[in-house]
C-alpha cells in the first residue's frame, strides 16, 4: 500500500468514465419498467419488479464514434459520448457545484475578518490540556447530525477550521478531515432517523417510519465508537512521530493561515458570529421543515456572507476579492464533483445500471437466507460506486430487494438495514462520491492517501456491519 499511487484526481476520474464507457459494450443493456408513487408530498419514480428486459445494442461506425440513437435499441457511449459525459455531469451536479463555491467564498470572507482565528484560538484555549475530548465533541456532533437528520454536506463549509484545529493540535491533514468524513459517514450508515436513505429505503418497504431503532441504536454506539477509536490512534501515533503520517511529506501549510497568537475578541466579532449562526441554524431548520435544497441553502450562504461585509464595514473591493480568492479555492474541488458524476451519466445512457441490478437480484435469490443478508449488504455496497446518492439508489434497488426478500424469509426491515449499511460505509472510500471528493480536495489530501487511510477501517465497519446483519436476521429484526 506504501506504493499505492494513482494520478491526478482529474486523470483517475476520466479513466473511470473511459473503464464505465468500455462496460457499456461488454454489459448487457436492459431496463425495468418504472411508475411514479405520491406519498405525502414526495413523488418516488420505483422499480417495478418482474419487468426486466434486455435491450439489444446497436453498434456501428457512426454509433461508436459520434454516438446514433435507434428506436428500440440500446446505445453504448460513443467517443464523442466519452468526452460529453463530463460536461452533462457537471451540468446535472450544478445544485451541488454552485454550493461548494458559495460556501467556499463566504467561508473566506468570514475568515478575512478575523472571527473565525478569534473563535479558534479560544477554543483551542479551553481544550488546550484535553485536545482529545474536544475531537470528541466535534467528532459526535457530526454524528448525531447525520444519524439523526442526514446532515453531511451543510458542513463543508467546516472544512478548513477543522484543519486548522488539527494543525494546532500536532495532527495532521489528514486527522483533521477524518473528524468530519468518519463521523458524519459512520453516524449516516448507522441512520437512527436519517430521512434521505432511512426513510425513504422504509417508505419503499412500507415499513413505519422510524420502526427498528433500536438494532439501528446498537449499529450506531458501535460503529461510531470503532471509528472514533480508530482515529485517535492514528492521531496519537502522528503526535509521537510525524513520519508515520500517511502524508509525512507534506508541510502542512494552510493557505491564507492565521495566526493565533494575540488575537482578541471585538464585538464586531461577536456580531459576526452570531449572525452566522443563527443563519446557519435557519438553513437547517428550513432544510428539514421545508424542503430546502442545495439551492436554497446555497442562496442562504449567500445571504451570511453579505450579513458579514455589512457587520465588517467592508469596502466593495476587499470584500469582493475576500469573495474571489474563496471561489479560486473551491475551483478544483467543484469541478472533481462534476467529474464523479459524469461516470454515472455514462452508465445511464449506455442502460447497463438495470442489468447489473436484475443479474445480482437472481444470484442473490439462490442463496440461503444468512448468506442473502451479506449479499443484499455486499451488493449495495459495490451499487453505491454506480449510483452514489442514498435517495436514489434507495428508489432503484429497494423495490427490487423487497420483494427478494420476502421470498427467502428475510425481514423487511432487516433488507433495509443492509441497505442503509451498504450505502453508508462505502461512502467514505468510492471516488464517484463527489462530495467525498470534495472533501478531501478542500483539505488537500489526494484520494490515494485518503484510501491507504480509511481502508483498514472500512474493512472494520464491513465485518461489524456484516455481524450486526446476522444478529439482526437471527433475532427476527
Amino acid at each position: 500500500m506504501k506504493n499505492f499511487k494513482i494520478p491526478h484526481v482529474f486523470i483517475f476520474l476520466s479513466a473511470i468514465i473511459l473503464f464505465s464507457g468500455v462496460m457499456t459494450y461488454l454489459i448487457p443493456s436492459g431496463m425495468f419498467e418504472r411508475i411514479t408513487k405520491k406519498t405525502g408530498n414526495i413523488e418516488q419514480t420505483l422499480v417495478v419488479t418482474g419487468t426486466y428486459k434486455e435491450i439489444e445494442k446497436k453498434i456501428s461506425v457512426q454509433g461508436v464514434l459520434l454516438g446514433e440513437e435507434a428506436h428500440g435499441f440500446a446505445s453504448p457511449t460513443s467517443v464523442l459520448g466519452l468526452f460529453t459525459a463530463i460536461p452533462k455531469g457537471l451540468n446535472e451536479a450544478a445544485p451541488l457545484i454552485f454550493f461548494v463555491l458559495i460556501i467556499g467564498a463566504v467561508v473566506n470572507i468570514i475568515k478575512h475578518t478575523g472571527t473565525i482565528d478569534v473563535f479558534i484560538s479560544m477554543l483551542l484555549k479551553r481544550f488546550i490540556h484535553s485536545p482529545i475530548l474536544l475531537v470528541f465533541i466535534l467528532y459526535f456532533s457530526f454524528a448525531f447530525a447525520a444519524t439523526f437528520l442526514g446532515m453531511g454536506t451543510e458542513f463543508i463549509p467546516l472544512i478548513p477550521v477543522l484543519l486548522l484545529i488539527s494543525k494546532q493540535l500536532g495532527y495532521d491533514r489528514i486527522f483533521g478531515i477524518g473528524i468530519f468524513i468518519i463521523g458524519g459517514d459512520i453516524g449516516w450508515a448507522t441512520a437512527i432517523t436519517n430521512p434521505f436513505n432511512l426513510q425513504i429505503a422504509q417508505t419503499v418497504a412500507e415499513l413505519p417510519l422510524g420502526s427498528g431503532m433500536g438494532m439501528r441504536i446498537l449499529s450506531f454506539a458501535v460503529c461510531t465508537l470503532a471509528g472514533f477509536f480508530f482515529l485517535i490512534a492514528y492521531g496519537k501515533k502522528v503526535k509521537k512521530d510525524p513520519m508515520k503520517s500517511i502524508m509525512a511529506d507534506d508541510p502542512f501549510i494552510l493557505d491564507g493561515s492565521i495566526s493565533l497568537n494575540g488575537a482578541t475578541l471585538t464585538k464586531k466579532h461577536i456580531f459576526i458570529a452570531l449572525t452566522a449562526f443563527v443563519l446557519f441554524a435557519a438553513i437547517l431548520f428550513a432544510v428539514q421543515t421545508m424542503g430546502w435544497g442545495l439551492i436554497e441553502m446555497t442562496g442562504g450562504f449567500f445571504t451570511a456572507g453579505l450579513c458579514t461585509i455589512l457587520i465588517s464595514r467592508m469596502s466593495g473591493n476587499e470584500s469582493m476579492k475576500a469573495f474571489i480568492t474563496g471561489l479560486e479555492g473551491m475551483l478544483v474541488p467543484a469541478l472533481i464533483v462534476g467529474f464523479a458524476r459524469g461516470i454515472q451519466v455514462v452508465m445511464v445512457e449506455g442502460q447497463i445500471i438495470d442489468t447489473i441490478l436484475f443479474h445480482t437480484a437472481e444470484l442473490l435469490n439462490n442463496m440461503s437466507q444468512s448468506m442473502a443478508v451479506i449479499g443484499i449488504y455486499t451488493f449495495q455496497t459495490l451499487f453505491n460506486f454506480f449510483i452514489p446518492s442514498a435517495s436514489g439508489q434507495a428508489l432503484v434497488s429497494m423495490p427490487l430487494i423487497v420483494p427478494l426478500s420476502d421470498l427467502l424469509g428475510i425481514s423487511r426491515q432487516t433488507a433495509v438495514l443492509a441497505f442503509v449499511f451498504g450505502d453508508g460505509f462505502s461512502n467514505s472510500i468510492v471516488p464517484t462520491n463527489g462530495v467525498l471528493m470534495a472533501s478531501i480536495a478542500i483539505a488537500g489530501v489526494p484520494y490515494e492517501k485518503w484510501f491507504r487511510f480509511f481502508w483498514p477501517l472500512f474493512l472494520v465497519l464491513s465485518f461489524l456491519g456484516g455481524l450486526i446483519l446476522i444478529l439482526a436476521h437471527h433475532t427476527n429484526y
